[in-house]
C-alpha cells in the first residue's frame, strides 16, 4: 500500500503463464480505480485478481456455482452488498473493511471472446475486470432492473478509459 492508508491495493497473482507480459497488475488497477472513482468510493479499497487458465476457471466455476465450464471472469466479494430492490444502487461499503473480494479471470477465454469480437484483448480485460469489480460492490444482472443498471454502469466506466460500450458497440460479447 505503499505506507498510505488511502491508496488502492490490487494483489494480483499470475498462476497462468499466458498472462505474463500482458499487464494484468496494470489493467486491473486502471478498471477497479475507473469503477470506484464513477461510483465515487475513494481509493481506499483492496482486491485480489487471479490470470488463470480454463482449466482453473473451469474448476472454480465448479466449485462455487456448480458450471463444470469455463467462463471469462469469476467473482467472490467479501461481504453481501446486493440492493434489496430491483434496479436501485446497492449500500456502499463499510469502509472499515477495505477487502471488497477476488477475481480470478481465465485466459483462454477472455482471448476468445475478444477475437471472435475483433476487439483488442487489453480492452475485452478491462470490459471484464470493471464487470466484477460492480459485481464486488453489489451490482449484479441476475433481475432485469438489476442487469440494466450494471450495463449502464459498465458503458459509463469503460467510456472515461476511452472504450465503447461493448453492449452496443460489439454485441452480447460480455460477461455471463
Amino acid at each position: 500500500m505503499n505506507g498510505s492508508k488511502l491508496a488502492l491495493r490490487i494483489d494480483t497473482m499470475l498462476e497462468s503463464k499466458a498472462w505474463q507480459g500482458q499487464g494484468l497488475d496494470r489493467l486491473a488497477t486502471k478498471a477497479v480505480r475507473a469503477t470506484l472513482t464513477h461510483l465515487r468510493l475513494g481509493p481506499a479499497w483492496e482486491v485480489s485478481v487471479l490470470g488463470c487458465d480454463d482449466a482453473r476457471i473451469a474448476a472454480l466455476n465448479a466449485d462455487f456455482r456448480g458450471k463444470g465450464q469455463p467462463t471469462n471472469v469469476l467473482s467472490w466479494p467479501s461481504a453481501d452488498r446486493a440492493a434489496r430492490i430491483e434496479g436501485q444502487t446497492p449500500p456502499s461499503p463499510d469502509p472499515a473493511w477495505p477487502e471488497l473480494g477476488d477475481i480470478a479471470i481465465a485466459w483462454g477465454t477472455c482471448r476468445a471472446e475478444a477475437e471472435a469480437a475483433g476487439l483488442p484483448l487489453r480492452d475485452h480485460v478491462t470490459h471484464l475486470l470493471v464487470h466484477a469489480t460492480l459485481h464486488l460492490l453489489g451490482y449484479d444482472h441476475e433481475r432485469d432492473g438489476d442487469a440494466a443498471l450494471m450495463e449502464r454502469l459498465e458503458a459509463e466506466i469503460l467510456a472515461t478509459l476511452g472504450l465503447k460500450d461493448p453492449y452496443r458497440d460489439h454485441g452480447p460479447v460480455g460477461p455471463v
